[in-house]
């Protein structure tokens, strides 16, 4: 199962339908490109935690014949679907149904966020979502896994305070932040300067990249855009960070605009892995002043 001992920044995994619909399809593109492990979301269409008993045997057979791991399960919990007003015992039995999921794998992470507003006062709204969160993290705790909350959708998608609120005022070791290069070009902040202020809390990082063209938002291969991913990829390497970099590059597949992986999305999910391995390979160098603050694409 996944290596403890990899170097810093070395740990390269992929959300598998980015790639291929198929477990096949997504097994294959992470091996073309080296890798050893997978993060998965949907097979077939079918998020994780609705796969049936058998399609989840098969899954788990699979993998192991392919000697793939699994080190993150990418949930729908409080994501852009999912209001703060909407039914909690959804998101309490997705978890329950991914932490046995995650003991069967032996994987140690899933991905949630932290539920849009749905015309609540903003005191109400963070009331509610931090009591959620503290609940989620107890069932967490209790199942030996750890909750990543991705700077995304909700009350704290986009705001480094209310992140580390959210970490602090939950208090539990089983909530920590998962932290993509490329989610501050559509929603208009500087990704770089985010993790700069989150980054002890940060332990699962997603690679993608993107330019701001009017109302669009146009997807790039790593280091292309206006992400910053290369500065990104340096301050996490310096901080001694030594979890997984797991490639999204949303050049193919975009669940919240519907975009599902068409015949060109495995070779696209490869060449982003090889420009993130070139990323990772060149020499370092400073970042330039003048860069600052272009990261949002505005």
């Amino acid at each position: 199962m996944p290596t403890e001992h990899a170097p810093p920044c070395h740990r390269l995994t992929g959300i598998g339908d980015e790639a291929a619909a198929d477990l096949e399809g997504q097994i294959a593109a992470v091996q073309a490109l080296g890798w050893s492990a997978l993060e998965l979301r949907t097979v077939n269409g079918t998020a994780m935690a609705d796969l049936g008993p058998a399609a989840f045997r098969g899954l788990v057979d699979r993998l192991r014949d392919a000697r793939v791991d699994v080190v993150c399960l990418a949930s729908r919990i409080g994501n852009w679907a999912r209001p703060v007003t909407g039914s909690f015992d959804d998101d309490l039995a997705e978890l329950e149904t991914l932490a046995q999921q995650c003991a069967v794998l032996r994987c140690r992470h899933v991905r949630i966020m932290s539920y849009p507003n749905d015309g609540l006062a903003e005191a109400e709204w963070a009331r509610r979502v931090l009591d959620r969160m503290s609940r989620l993290a107890r069932v967490a705790e209790q199942a030996g896994i750890t909750l990543v909350h991705e700077n995304c959708a909700g009350w704290a998608a986009d705001r480094a305070d209310r992140m580390l609120r959210l970490v602090e005022d939950t208090g539990s070791p089983a909530l920590r932040l998962l932290f993509d290069t490329g989610n501050g070009v559509p929603h208009g902040y500087d990704a770089y300067e985010l993790l700069e202020k989150v980054l002890p809390y940060v332990a699962h990082v997603h690679v993608k990249d993107a330019v701001r063209t009017g109302d669009e938002t146009v997807y790039t291969l790593p280091g292309e855009g206006r992400a910053r991913v290369a500065a990104c990829l340096r301050l996490l390497r310096e901080s001694g960070y030594s979890g997984w970099l797991s490639l999204e590059p949303h050049l193919a597949v975009r669940p919240h605009k519907g975009l599902r992986s068409h015949g060109d999305a495995p070779a696209l999910f490869v060449r982003a892995g090889q420009r993130l391995r070139l990323l990772l390979d060149a020499p370092a160098a400073p970042v330039p002043a003048g860069d600052r603050g272009s990261g949002a694409g505005r």
